[in-house]
């Protein structure tokens, strides 16, 4: 089986801060340290929290304990083996624990990024500077909440945005004008850990047909992002959870769009038929790597100090089609 932080047989070119990783596909991975992705990953447009602490993260949960938790994933021995069409594979749990990683600290009494007491870490990064995003993408990293963790009524995780040069920024938090030229893709943790997609895509009813038709549940939020698939999977404390998202921009005038996303290696959330753009000049900026409590009000709010950890940013180009470079 694929490697779940990229869960699909072909790409043409990427990155990753897993070297790992970057050595099993050789030539097709860019590696970037984390401890340099500040400055190799195009990060920008840091939010007044600044720009996470790189640590040294706590040990999970034994791996007996991790695999009564988390689904199984084989990982390939070796890529090149696969291409092959070589048998021999290495049966293994979800990848060792990452040495290094972002640790997002959210204080007691903390909700988004721009309250009295902000929490939690944002920014948006582009990837290297050689990396052309072409019009499908998938972007991945690892999490890990500690083991005490508690959720709350939700809060934000990263994901992938896009749109027309500046437009494309700030593509949430109820935002209403230019939403047709502007999207923003990230995950949200709910009540006990329930996991969802959390989407501003251009409000056309088509979008909105396809996006409450995700099971178990998708609701509308008034002013806000699309819950999507609520439910389709559960966050765990104290282990790392593999998120990998893939994004295909529309053709200009159809709405042949998709999105997925796997956790753990596994799709939980597959929808087509998607509109992204209504012209050509909207790309795919990169991602939107943000992560808060909440929510805009008090009963959101972390109620302790907590942390959490993140790692293994790895983002790859699917298609051979027509690409632009990613511009800052």
């Amino acid at each position: 089986m694929l490697h779940p932080s990229i869960p699909l047989p072909n790409f043409h070119h990427g990155f990753s801060t897993n070297h790992a990783l970057c050595q099993a596909y050789q030539w097709r991975l860019t590696h970037v340290k984390l401890q340099n992705s500040k400055k190799d990953l195009g990060v920008h447009k840091i939010s007044k929290t600044g720009f996470p602490p790189i640590v040294s993260p706590p040990s999970p949960l034994l791996q007996e304990q991790m695999s009564s938790l988390s689904p199984s994933v084989e990982l390939i021995q070796s890529v090149e083996e696969q291409e092959k069409g070589e048998d021999e594979t290495c049966r293994l749990q979800l990848p060792p624990p990452p040495t290094h990683a972002f640790e997002a600290f959210y204080p007691k009494g903390s909700i988004n990024p721009s309250a009295p007491i902000p929490g939690g870490f944002g920014f948006y990064l582009t990837g290297p500077n050689d990396f052309v995003s072409g019009q499908e993408v998938l972007m991945s990293y690892r999490v890990m909440f500690q083991n005490d963790w508690e959720w709350v009524k939700g809060g934000k995780l990263p994901g992938i945005f896009g749109g027309v040069g500046d437009l494309a920024y700030k593509c949430s938090g109820g935002r209403q004008e230019n939403r047709c030229k502007c999207f923003d893709v990230r995950l949200m943790w709910r009540q006990n850990g329930t996991g969802e997609l959390y989407t501003y895509l251009p409000p056309t009813e088509n979008n909105k047909k396809q996006l409450l038709a995700v099971p178990p549940v998708s609701r509308a939020n008034n002013d806000y992002g699309f819950s999507v698939g609520r439910g389709s999977f559960t966050f765990v404390k104290g282990t790392w959870v593999c998120i990998a998202l893939r994004l295909k921009m529309n053709t200009v005038g159809e709405e042949d769009g998709e999105l997925e996303l796997w956790i753990n290696g596994h799709s939980v959330i597959s929808i087509q038929r998607l509109s992204f753009r209504d012209s050509e000049m909207a790309t795919i900026k990169g991602m939107h790597f943000q992560t808060f409590f909440g929510g805009h009000t008090e009963d959101w709010a972390s109620p302790k100090d907590q942390r959490a950890w993140f790692a293994d940013i790895t983002g790859v180009s699917i298609l051979n089609t027509p690409s632009i470079h990613l511009t800052r």
